[in-house]
């Protein structure tokens, strides 16, 4: 594919807007936009695009997808993406959580990114201090805004008394359409999913760090021949999950 409008749509119908909170989704776009890096600044501009015309949910895999795209642009050396995301930084931060009511949602998902984004030295960190600072001064505001819209609590008052806060509040417009039942569930569901594979990734250990430690561990109880036997086996492992993470199997 050389049609650089061709790539273009691509990108967005195959990608974007069928981005899930799946790491994979995530990874495949990522793959997709460094195989056409030479029309980073097109990509980029159509991610942009993307985030202007999604609901939350998807604007929220978008953010997630960004911190997958630096990660790969820094691993292949074509840091244009990373310089991309950091001089729209602001604007990308306000379109996936806009507003003071439905867009507050992903303010959480904006830190979260910025943060791992930072920690992993691909922005600066006076970069991500001007978004947080104002996302701290919109977070107070929108908690302020929904406390005052719901009515006074009482003894007699239960959890489905309250009604749901009005729609004529005086809110900043998120520019955005609310989300409707089968959206919430949805979100619920991806943030579920991402906090499940985030405990994953606090437990999980190297396999070769873990050999090390076996063999280092076990010189004084067990013999040669089974310490042997126990790192061969293990490198067997290594290799095997090595094998099935770049997708080679047996016939």
């Amino acid at each position: 594919m050389s049609d650089p409008f061709a790539i273009r749509m691509n990108f967005k119908r195959s990608y974007l807007e069928k981005m899930t909170s799946s790491p994979v989704s995530q990874q495949r776009a990522a793959a997709y936009a460094l195989r056409y890096k030479d029309q980073d600044e097109d990509l980029h501009s159509c991610i942009l695009e993307q985030l202007e015309n999604s609901n939350i949910n998807l604007r929220a895999n978008i953010m997630y997808f960004i911190e997958h795209l630096c990660d790969a642009a820094k691993r292949e050396g074509h840091l244009d993406y990373v310089r991309n995301v950091e001089r729209d930084l602001g604007r990308i931060c306000d379109l996936v959580a806009p507003g003071e009511r439905g867009g507050a949602t992903n303010i959480k998902v904006v830190r979260k990114v910025l943060q791992n984004l930072q920690n992993k030295s691909l922005l600066q960190q006076s970069s991500c201090s001007k978004v947080e600072s104002a996302f701290t001064s919109r977070e107070i505001t929108a908690l302020s805004k929904l406390s005052k819209s719901l009515p006074p609590t009482t003894t007699s008052t239960t959890a489905m008394d309250i009604d749901p806060p009005s729609q004529a509040t005086t809110s900043k417009p998120d520019g955005i359409h609310e989300l409707d039942e089968k959206d919430v569930e949805q979100r619920m569901e991806e943030d579920r999913e991402r906090h499940k594979r985030t405990r994953e990734d606090m437990w999980a250990v190297d396999p070769e760090e873990e050999l090390e430690l076996l063999y280092e561990s076990g010189r004084g109880g067990l013999t040669a021949q089974l310490l042997r036997d126990c790192v061969d086996d293990g490198k067997g492992r290594v290799l095997a999950m090595r094998m099935d993470g770049m997708g080679v199997g047996g016939v």
